[in-house]
């Protein structure tokens, strides 16, 4: 309970939200490396994931992407990028290694969703003349909608919790809250650090929860 009152004390402390090493400006850092990490995930696994699915061919492929992107340690690939060309290219590295972390979720989960759509609704469908496009987005997209959005939240908790690596390599974000805690030994701030990011993780994922209710054609899809 002490650590606990000690990291509230700490959150409590105007002090520690101000300057290049306050609060807010490690949040702007770590909001701006997982929202561009997660951008370009999405940019890469949705229109593969949802394109396969739509094909029906590729499911294969996409579970082992998924599966290979999972094994691998993203602080390894985070050193391998660090040790690259692209080490001084400031959050590219740190961005490069979330995004193929962030890859997994978001291609199977649209692949599935596709997949997962009911046979007979898509066949209907194509006994009402519509053709690919119009199949692909007034039938299948919403009905997949669901495990897509899964996807998507999975793998926003995942880049915002794992975006903390970048302070291993000296780079900004909510995680040199918590190695400066560790470096002076203070568990406190430790523990604030790490209470940032988890609420900063489930606001996120309660905004996408949002906003999946809120776009228009959940009922439909659902």
């Amino acid at each position: 309970m002490d650590v606990i009152t000690g990291a509230w004390d700490w959150l409590a402390n105007g002090a520690n939200w101000a300057g290049e090493s306050g609060v807010w400006h490690r949040l702007g850092e770590h909001v701006y490396v997982s929202a561009v990490a997660l951008a370009l995930a999405c940019a890469v696994a949705l229109p593969i994931g949802l394109f396969l699915g739509h094909l029906g061919k590729g499911g294969t492929l996409a579970i082992n992407i998924s599966n290979i992107g999972r094994a691998v340690p993203v602080f390894a690939v985070l050193a391998l990028f660090m040790v690259s060309p692209l080490r001084n290219a400031g959050y590219l590295p740190t961005i490069a290694a979330l995004v193929l972390f962030a890859v997994p979720p978001l291609l199977t989960n649209a692949y599935v969703g596709m997949r997962e759509v009911d046979r007979s609704v898509v066949e209907a469908a194509r006994g009402m003349g519509m053709s690919g496009t119009q199949l692909f987005l007034r039938v299948e997209l919403p009905l997949a909608r669901g495990l897509v959005m899964t996807g998507l939240r999975s793998g926003a908790v995942q880049v915002i919790a794992t975006a903390t690596i970048a302070a291993m390599v000296g780079q900004g974000g909510l995680g040199r809250i918590i190695t400066a805690g560790f470096n002076t030994y203070n568990t406190p701030q430790v523990v604030a650090g790490a209470l940032l990011v988890a609420a900063l993780a489930l606001l996120v994922e309660g905004a996408l929860v949002a906003a999946d209710r809120l776009l228009p054609g959940t009922a439909a899809s659902r």
